[in-house]
């Protein structure tokens, strides 16, 4: 039986031959490999060079396009101006005062010059004719470009902003005649067609001014605007939001400029006119998608040759597989007994946690009975500021004082709010799971639990002095159950004083190497200070308290990692110390 058991063993070791041949088919796998890999990025870094020089230098061709076509059409409406001044008809116009044929003269001018508007202006600023007959008989008086025309006997050209947002471009000169000043002729210039195109394209472009003002832009709500300020902007369907979406994944070539922390190319041009310039920026898009289509063809080839690697590789292992099923019977056989009894066991472990959980549960509950007069006791201090709240809302309305009622009913919000997380807690307790520990300002806290206790204090006059540090004390844990530790505590002080001549109470929160507030009274102090955190021990008159709130107290400080103790002070009056961990700033990062 051990010869059997020997020979079966010998018959599935590999033979040296079948092992070196697997070893030489995984070095050729990954020298095939690694020459995929360095042809990929060859192929890849020559192509993208290649095919962004190519999309580099039309953009060029396009920038100087679009400003020779720009500085050409400033340049053919620059003449109209001197010309039209010296029309016959025009100044004839202006001397009688008849401009009944001087609109359908603009009018056929314009046809033929292709201007956007031609206005004649008399020496008042009047509009008497236009090739835009809604425009007779305003005013231009104040304009720029007629003030500018009056005053030099040139042509003068200026750019306004009208209301829309767009620019109007203005050549003007004034009509003389014998020395007089008769009026002035203005030829608005037709840039905005140019908008329109670049409108149509993927690149986005604008136009500066000398001041560095957007004037001209693919994007309309660049205009006005400086080249920072308008790139910062985020425009809805704008040409360079459509150019960030194209080069999203561009990481190949350092970028020329960076929208939005995206890469695109960026080109500039001097337009030789009064300082203006013209910048485009152009996507990769082409140049990705050609470099894309060559790679994927050589990963398409380099796939097939790996696949068929892998498949002579496969039919190998398939081959000693069909040699190892025929001796694995009995070991899956013994498998399939161990999974059996692992199975079992693991139903086992489950159905003891299950009843561990049970078991639990079942304590949790049977906790409930105490953990409801817990939540009855801590719901009479938001009861009683309820009802002092509503008296005194009650009150203002009668006497007509709205803002104020309404700003107790804002407490009366927050009070509600409060007794909603005092009842949340009894849920949570009740389900299954803990509870969940951030960090505490103690200071912030410190202060609600006071305002919880505003009521209680303007129907006594007790002296409360408190001491807090000035920088911030925090502490991980839970804010409403630690507010509710404190209304506890200061409800005790305020309870041992009702029979002092001048009530006081201290408060005093310091930070070291814990968090530690402390609650001092003048009252008559403590007899028992054994059984004071017992639950249901109390001192007060039956119908005042049920004798829960410091044994809440202590489960509650216990809970967050600290401790709370009682003594006696030095004269009178007890004091109270909470003590937790204080939360500094290498513990809430590591949280």
């Amino acid at each position: 039986m051990s010869e059997k058991r020997a020979q079966s063993d010998a018959d599935r070791v590999p033979t040296p031959r079948s092992a070196t041949t697997g070893w030489r088919a995984r070095i050729l796998i990954a020298f095939l490999c690694t020459v995929a890999a360095v042809t990929i990025w060859v192929t890849n870094s020559a192509l993208t060079d290649r095919f962004t020089a190519n999309t580099r230098n039309r953009a060029e061709l396009r920038l100087a396009l679009y400003s020779a076509n720009l500085q050409a059409e400033l340049s053919r409406n620059a003449i109209v101006p001197q010309l039209l001044a010296k029309d016959p008809a025009l100044i004839g116009a202006l001397h009688s005062g008849d401009y009944s044929q001087s609109t359908a003269r603009l009018i056929s001018f314009v046809e033929e010059i292709g201007a956007a508007q031609l206005m004649l202006m008399d020496g008042d600023g009047r509009i008497v004719a236009a090739t835009d007959r809604t425009k007779l008989g305003g005013s231009n008086r104040q304009t720029e470009f007629f003030i500018n025309a009056l005053r030099s006997n040139v042509t003068v050209f200026s750019e306004t902003r009208s209301e829309a947002g767009a620019f109007r471009f203005t050549y003007a000169r004034r009509i003389d005649n014998q020395g007089q000043a008769l009026g002035v002729i203005a030829v608005d210039v037709d840039l905005q067609k140019f908008e329109r195109t670049w409108a149509g394209i993927s690149d986005a472009v604008f136009v500066t001014n000398s001041e560095g003002t957007i004037i001209l832009a693919s994007e309309p709500r660049w205009r006005g605007l400086t080249e920072a300020d308008a790139l910062a902007r985020q425009p809805a369907d704008g040409a360079i939001e459509r150019a960030i979406r194209a080069t999203a994944d561009w990481t190949a070539l350092p970028a020329d400029a960076y929208l939005r922390g995206e890469a695109v190319m960026r080109k500039d041009a001097r337009i030789p006119f009064r300082g203006w310039s013209m910048t485009s920026f152009t996507t990769y898009t082409s140049v990705r998608e050609r470099v894309n289509a060559v790679l994927a063809l050589e990963i398409m080839g380099f796939a097939i040759l790996l696949a068929l690697g892998f498949y002579v590789l496969s039919r190998k292992t398939a081959l000693r597989m069909a040699l190892f099923q025929r001796e694995s019977a009995s070991l899956r056989a013994l498998n399939q007994r161990l999974q059996r009894e692992i199975a079992e066991r693991e139903r086992m472990q489950e159905s003891l946690a299950v009843a561990e959980q049970s078991l639990a549960q079942s304590s949790k509950l049977a906790a409930l009975g105490e953990m409801s007069a817990a939540i009855s006791h801590e719901l009479n201090q938001p009861l009683a500021a309820m009802k002092t709240y509503l008296a005194g809302a009650r009150l203002l309305v009668k006497r007509n004082r709205p803002d104020e009622a309404l700003s107790s009913f804002q407490r009366l919000d927050d009070l509600i709010e409060r007794m909603g997380q005092i009842t949340k807690q009894l849920k949570s307790y009740a389900r299954k799971g803990g509870t969940e520990f951030y960090p505490v300002e103690m200071r912030e806290a410190l202060n609600s639990a006071l305002g919880m206790m505003e009521p209680q204090l303007r129907q006594r006059k007790v002296r409360i002095s408190k001491i807090v540090p000035e920088e911030p004390v925090r502490v991980m844990g839970d804010r409403v159950r630690i507010e509710q530790v404190m209304i506890n505590l200061f409800r005790n002080a305020l309870d041992a004083t009702r029979g002092e001549a001048d009530p006081e109470i201290e408060i005093i929160l310091a930070a070291g190497e814990t968090v530690t507030l402390t609650v001092r009274d003048n009252g008559p102090g403590i007899e028992n200070l054994d059984d004071l955190f017992e639950p249901f021990f109390t001192t007060k008159q039956p119908g005042d308290g049920v004798g829960l709130g410091l044994a809440i107290s202590s489960g509650i400080v216990t809970d967050l990692g600290g401790r709370l103790t009682a003594r006696n002070g030095q004269g009178r009056g007890a004091v109270f110390e909470v003590q937790l961990p204080i939360l500094n700033e290498d513990i809430e990062a590591a949280e």
